[in-house]
């Protein structure tokens, strides 16, 4: 009996442990189902990441191929303009009425000394090829600017191929190295040649030569007009500049070795024109972002420059006017509103940039790719400019610019504006001019939390939809200026050589 009653007891508890397993199993099922189920809502589910209605994203990340239009997007950031538009081609051969210098008297001699950086002496160096050709004068080899910021002392053969400059445009005016030994001690009529001035203003300036025999020039820039000017005489001044004046083999060579490196890493690459130098800053009085050490340290400066004529700026008049060069982080925030991705390479075409790696790094964090020219070349190469190193590094981030897939300049300075003008020249290469004004008013929308982030990328884009390089014929005074004054606001040539060094033919089509 005892012994039943102990078999009937053991297999009822075998059945109670089988329904409790029976049932955790289901329990189990139901947990599961019910987890997975919550999975596949979560992932495809979209929350908002803040108040901006446009912002939403999956809250796990779902790699999906890139659309039609995206990959339109991405072109766009990278392809030159000619893609999108219609080609237009350099055009500055001389037209049928052109005479050759061969056919010319010339027996008057025009001394040059070039002003400013180096740039803006080789706007100035291509003006007096053209000056010397209107007034039918041998023109010398210029001497360079040996008094500015930079105290360079370099000379013409320092910088440039001589031998070509002298030889490419023989057809056009006659240049000596060296004024004759017989006319070195002869009385010069010294000249400040007025700005801006046309054909008609250098013939009546022949008239001195009726007293002497040698005119020196004391500065070069912007000494002949913007437009107004002959056919030929603005197709001689591309000449001058895009073919003749080239930079020494040495630096052409160097040059050239920096891009080929520069793609070695990643192909394609932004040159960015990083106007944040100790100098460019105190002359145009911008601290927004900087310490007030830093910024009493560049007001010292400024007041100590003689030939600087603002001595009390206003920096916030003149940030909010769009004025001053984007800081670090401005161009890091516009590149990344456009949509260039961080693991783009980005080249500095700049000198050293004011406060180091402190505000370098604004920029770096989030684009990590940055480059400068100290870290593509040797010591050894750099050490080969030594002795003249502004000119010949300025020199390098020229050809490293004229090279790069883009071009941004944080300023519209002559860098920025001789750039942009070559690679117009070239086939309007993408160069991406910030609107200043109307970024830094952005930009301080989103400091204060009035602007979203996705905002800000929408915007920027609609605002630099037509700043891209694309072909435009250059631009005159704003409406309503007069006088004398106009010339100064027109866009510079050399900026923008369109319409007279460009044709819609290729040249050997193009009537002459």
């Amino acid at each position: 009996m005892v012994n039943h009653r102990g078999h009937y007891h053991s297999k009822n508890l075998s059945s109670i442990r089988n329904r409790k397993s029976y049932f955790l199993s289901i329990t189990l099922y139901v947990i599961l189902l019910f987890a997975l189920s919550l999975f596949i809502f979560m992932l495809y589910s979209k929350v908002p990441l803040d108040n901006d209605d446009e912002l939403k994203m999956p809250l796990f990340r779902v790699e999906k191929p890139k659309s039609e239009q995206q990959l339109l997007d991405d072109d766009h950031l990278w392809e030159a303009a000619p893609a999108r538009h219609n080609s237009l081609h350099p055009c500055v051969n001389p037209t049928s009425n052109y005479k050759a210098a061969a056919t010319q008297v010339w027996d008057r001699y025009l001394t040059v000394r070039c002003n400013g950086g180096l740039n803006q002496m080789r706007a100035g160096i291509a003006d007096m090829v053209a000056v010397a050709r209107i007034m039918n004068a041998t023109l010398i080899i210029p001497q360079l600017d040996k008094r500015s910021f930079w105290q360079d002392t370099s000379t013409f053969s320092n910088i440039f191929d001589e031998l070509h400059f002298i030889t490419s445009l023989q057809q056009d005016v006659r240049i000596l190295k060296e004024l004759p030994k017989e006319l070195e001690s002869v009385p010069r009529a010294r000249k400040h040649f007025a700005l801006w001035s046309g054909v008609s203003y250098y013939e009546e300036m022949t008239e001195l030569y009726k007293d002497y025999q040698v005119i020196h020039v004391a500065k070069s820039d912007s000494r002949l007009a913007n437009n107004d000017l002959p056919l030929d005489i603005q197709r001689l001044r591309c000449r001058a500049l895009y073919h003749s004046l080239q930079f020494s083999p040495s630096i052409k060579n160097l040059g050239m070795k920096l891009v080929a490196r520069l793609r070695s890493r990643a192909g394609r690459y932004v040159a960015l024109h990083l106007r944040y130098e100790k100098d460019m800053l105190s002359f145009t009085g911008c601290t927004y972002g900087l310490t007030d050490a830093e910024s009493e340290e560049l007001k010292i400066m400024r007041e100590k420059t003689s030939h600087w004529k603002m001595k009390i700026i206003n920096s916030t008049e003149q940030r909010i006017a769009g004025l001053c060069p984007l800081t670090p982080k401005e161009v890091g925030l516009f590149l990344q509103a456009l949509g260039y991705p961080p693991s783009t390479l980005i080249y500095v075409a700049a000198g050293e940039i004011y406060g180091g790696d402190t505000h370098i790094s604004e920029l770096t964090s989030r684009f990590p790719n940055v480059v400068f020219k100290e870290m593509l070349a040797t010591k050894e190469e750099l050490r080969t400019l030594s002795s003249h190193a502004s000119s010949q590094t300025a020199a390098l981030d020229y050809i490293i610019s004229i090279e790069s897939d883009v071009f941004v300049p944080s300023h519209s300075g002559n860098m920025a504006r001789a750039v942009e003008g070559h690679r117009r020249f070239l086939g309007h290469r993408i160069t991406i001019t910030p609107d200043r004004k109307s970024l830094v008013e952005l930009f301080g929308k989103l400091e204060v939390g009035q602007l979203q982030v996705s905002s800000l990328s929408r915007l920027v884009k609609q605002l630099h939809k037509n700043r891209f390089g694309a072909p435009r014929r250059r631009g005159g005074a704003p409406y309503g200026i007069k006088g004398r004054a106009r010339f100064r606001l027109e866009e510079p040539f050399y900026q923008n050589p369109y319409p007279e060094c460009l044709c819609n033919k290729p040249e050997k089509e193009e009537e002459k």
